[in-house]
């Protein structure tokens, strides 16, 4: 298994598949760094020679495309920002319900959970 700007890559894969398991890499992206990188994407990732990855860390790194912990902490910050101005998508980040105006009465429930059903409770008597 190859190992990308820190992150291990299947080796399986075609080269343009393998490149989108690093965070903030995905189609578009993945298939510009090989044009740029003048490598072919049916390579296998294994197939790789050290000039290649190198050839693709350095096509990465010059087009300035934000990827893994820089990445997550950007949004990271994105999200602290919106809640610490009291805005609409930072209350409803807060509360964990859906920030893109889905509806609440029904579904929603990757947002909110499960269901917590208020009942009864009969003893056994």
């Amino acid at each position: 298994m190859p190992r990308l700007l820190g992150v291990e890559i299947p080796g399986d894969k075609r080269i343009e598949a393998s490149l989108r398991y690093i965070y903030g890499i995905g189609p578009k992206t993945s298939k510009r760094v090989l044009e740029q990188a003048n490598i072919n994407p049916d390579v296998r990732a294994k197939e790789l020679s050290p000039e290649q990855i190198g050839s693709i860390i350095s096509a990465i790194t010059a087009q300035k495309v934000v990827i893994e912990g820089d990445l997550r902490r950007e949004l990271q910050s994105n999200l602290k920002r919106l809640q610490a101005i009291n805005c609409y998508r930072g209350i409803r980040h807060r509360r964990g319900l859906p920030v893109r105006g889905q509806r609440t009465q029904t579904n929603a429930r990757t947002r909110k959970g499960p269901r917590k059903t208020v009942g009864v409770v009969r003893s056994k008597d």
